[in-house]
């Protein structure tokens, strides 16, 4: 028996002794080793990672510190975050209070773990965000909303605004390892009541002047389309009377044309012919003096001689150049029949002598 008790004992010396020199970092955390003893004592400035650790006990000390995101709201709501009003105040450039409640998101770098621990001595992640990264957060909101106007920060200005505080704050908390993953507005902002009113109306009258303009618009672009309507069929009526002028003026100058020619090609000659195609070829039977009918003319009062044949081949000449001039859609024109400019008309037929 005394054996089988000193080869127990000799088993459970060495587990017993393992498990009081070892320690276990769990996942999202990291090791921070703080020496008791020696002369290295303090922060040891590597981190352990996740997994066993192997330490002496009587001399070192093996803190664990969080490394993931943790979420914390200061509103004034009781029934999230803390019981009691945590939201913050900050004032505009007038110097207007605004309140608001703000939520945030960080984390630890793992590596930046020892240096925050050894400046902090708090490895509770929640009492470092109620304590020096709220008032830092506060700070913020102040800085960046002491450059801006109350309206500014009701209004469009709100995204500016959280945008500004968000990049002074990562800029003075990543310092310490302390990573901002997000910082938001939770809810309308709250502003004194006779302020919001005032806003609220001022808001109104810009949103009604701004509808009036558009109206204002409307009303010239409806003139404006009315004019060009009115233009448009002034042009066309021009247009139209326009061209029923110039389409009576074509037919009047073509039957000044016509009445010319027809007046110098009207000879004695020509009459005495038109004369006898309308002759039947039967004499009267008895003449009033008894004399036979004489088929001649009197053509003293027909005066016409050169200059009457000079300016009809003239005006012949200007229809045929005018005929010329539009083919037909059907017949092109051909350059064989085209009558010449120097060629005289066709004589009229001789009127028979009797």
């Amino acid at each position: 028996m005394k054996w089988i008790v000193a080869a127990v004992v000799l088993l459970l010396t060495p587990l017993i002794a393992v498990s009081c020199l070892t320690t276990r970092i769990d996942a999202g955390h990291v090791g921070i080793r703080v020496r008791l003893a020696g002369s290295s004592r303090g922060v040891d400035d590597i981190p352990v990672v996740t997994g066993w650790v192997l330490y002496n006990p009587a001399t070192e000390q093996i803190i664990e510190f969080p490394t993931s995101v943790v979420n914390v709201v200061w509103t004034k709501d009781p029934h999230e975050g803390q019981p009691t009003d945590e939201s913050i105040t900050f004032s505009s450039t007038e110097g207007v209070n605004v309140n608001a409640d703000i939520g945030m998101s960080f984390h630890i770098e793992p590596k930046m773990a020892p240096h925050l621990y050894l400046r902090f001595r708090q490895p509770d992640l929640m009492k470092l965000a109620d304590g020096y990264i709220r008032n830092a957060m506060r700070e913020a909101f102040n800085q960046a909303a002491s450059q801006m106007t109350v309206q500014e920060i009701y209004g469009a200005g709100k995204g500016k605004l959280l945008s500004t505080a968000t990049e002074a704050l990562a800029d003075q908390l990543g310092r310490d390892g302390i990573v901002i993953d997000q910082l938001t507005i939770n809810g309308a902002l709250r502003l004194p009541d006779n302020v919001a009113t005032a806003i609220n109306r001022a808001m109104e009258a810009t949103q009604q002047a701004i509808q009036a303009e558009n109206r204002v618009r409307q009303v010239k672009a409806e003139a404006e389309q009315e004019v060009t309507k009115a233009d448009g069929e002034a042009n066309a009526a021009r247009s139209r009377a326009k061209g029923e002028a110039d389409a009576r003026l074509t037919t009047a100058r073509a039957e000044a044309k016509a009445n010319l020619i027809l007046r110098y090609s009207t000879t004695a000659s020509v009459l005495q012919y038109r004369a006898l195609e309308k002759w039947n070829g039967h004499l009267p039977i008895m003449n009033g003096s008894g004399s036979m009918p004489l088929l001649t003319f009197d053509v003293s009062n027909f005066k016409g001689g050169e200059d009457d044949e000079k300016k009809l081949r003239q005006l012949l000449a200007e229809a045929d150049d005018a005929s010329d001039a539009e083919p037909k859609k059907d017949e092109p024109p051909k350059k064989d029949d085209a009558p010449k400019k120097d060629e005289p008309p066709p004589p009229p037929p001789a009127a028979p002598k009797h």
